[in-house]
């Protein structure tokens, strides 16, 4: 069930959109969908670069004792705020408030107003915070520094679970020495869902909901070159949404190609379009008839995976590690996943979320569908080689 509430562009306005200045910059809209009645919601907002937008994703969760519990902080828009208030009104206050990552400046930027706006709640963050280029203290980023705790990595060592037995967490710490990946994976045993942040997504083969709402961005990756008129037809916003999930995933998918400063120049000379909306007419983009073929690999009926960048660059950096934190979280009894970007909830047990980690293994796991594309691979592949060689990155460990 999602909400509805009278239009005022006022209430899209995020003003702090010059920290970290992405598309929609000031202007981010809020969608609410009821994913288990009266009990979890999700608030899906945009984000992202040259029209290649994906959703980012706050869970919300009503206590078994009253209120409720933040997962991943949106941007606290007037609208994103009003949404949440309704739920405050039915359900009780906010509690709880979860960073569940330590460097995903996407997540963390959002958490200080967040937290500001309900000023009765604990935030909780993951272990071992940093921010680059520097290492600022939360407290300077906005975080209430006399209610902001760090989640304690091992749940037996302390009294109790912080928000209670109807939850488990579980948190995947990787020292990437420079700074670290960290993952909390939060279990709502009554409603068996899982939460997590970027480990695990799905593609889904039509557009979000949230894209659907001003679909421009996925009618300018729909056309094959700039001269084309950009057209509104769902055709045409669903060819644009997978072209988008290859670049996000990919950043550059085999299927791909780009076009020489020169050409690119002459076809935007003869775009119909050359407003700055349309980026003037520039459009490099050409993509091979075999583009589907890609799609529908990644798309892979829905089923759950680890995006390649982790895959490649920074998972194989700890297998074992990473492993038996996956290995816990399948001995939960969740039929469901929530994560932060692309789509959900997804449908998945146990054994699927597990056998998304198989590619750290000598010996892998029977899958149920066919891995990604090896081609597809290749951009992240030799990026990893170059940082590796340039000493920015370590090489991956054996797998296990």
């Amino acid at each position: 069930m999602k909400a509805s509430r009278s239009i005022n562009q006022r209430d899209w306005s995020w003003p702090f959109w010059p920290a970290l200045p992405l598309y929609p910059y000031g202007k981010r809209r809020t969608v609410r969908r009821e994913i288990v009645k009266d009990s979890i919601w999700t608030f899906d907002q945009l984000q992202g670069i040259l029209y290649t937008i994906v959703p980012i994703r706050m869970t919300i969760i009503k206590l078994q004792a009253g209120g409720l519990l933040v997962y991943a902080p949106v941007a606290p828009t007037p609208e994103c705020i009003h949404l949440v208030q309704e739920l405050e009104a039915k359900h009780g206050v906010v509690k709880y408030i979860i960073l569940p990552t330590s460097s995903g400046l996407e997540h963390k930027i959002f958490v200080g107003p967040f937290a500001k706006k309900f000023p009765q709640a604990v935030v909780y963050v993951a272990p071992h915070q940093w921010s680059f280029p520097f290492n600022l203290p939360l407290s300077w980023l906005g975080f209430p520094q006399k209610r902001t705790l760090e989640l304690p990595e091992n749940i037996e060592n302390i009294h109790q679970n912080p928000f209670g037995d109807e939850f488990d967490y579980e948190i995947l710490d990787i020292n990437l020495g420079r700074g670290a990946f960290v993952e909390v994976a939060l279990f709502h045993k009554p409603s068996r869902t899982l939460l997590l942040t970027d480990t695990i997504l799905s593609i889904p083969e039509e557009p979000p909901e949230i894209l659907q709402l001003e679909p421009y961005p996925l009618l300018f990756h729909a056309r094959e070159n700039g001269q084309q008129i950009i057209e509104d037809n769902q055709k045409n916003r669903r060819q644009g949404w997978q072209r988008i999930s290859l670049f996000a995933i990919y950043f550059r998918p085999s299927a791909l190609e780009i076009t020489e400063i020169k050409e690119m120049w002459q076809d935007a000379k003869k775009s119909p379009d050359r407003s700055a909306q349309a980026y003037f007419g520039l459009f490099p983009f050409r993509w091979q008839n075999n583009w589907q073929h890609s799609f529908d690999a990644l798309h892979g009926n829905g089923r759950p995976f680890v995006a390649p960048i982790l895959q490649i660059l920074i998972l194989p950096q700890a297998p074992k590690l990473v492993l038996d934190w996956a290995d816990k979280i399948a001995n939960w009894d969740f039929q469901q996943i929530i994560s932060c970007h692309f789509d959900a909830p997804i449908k998945a047990s146990p054994l699927q979320f597990r056998q998304a980690f198989s590619f750290l293994e000598k010996e892998p796991l029977l899958r149920d569908n066919k891995p990604l594309l090896v081609e597809d691979l290749r951009f992240i592949q030799e990026l990893e080689a170059s940082l590796v060689k340039r000493g920015i990155a370590t090489p991956t460990k054996d797998k296990v």
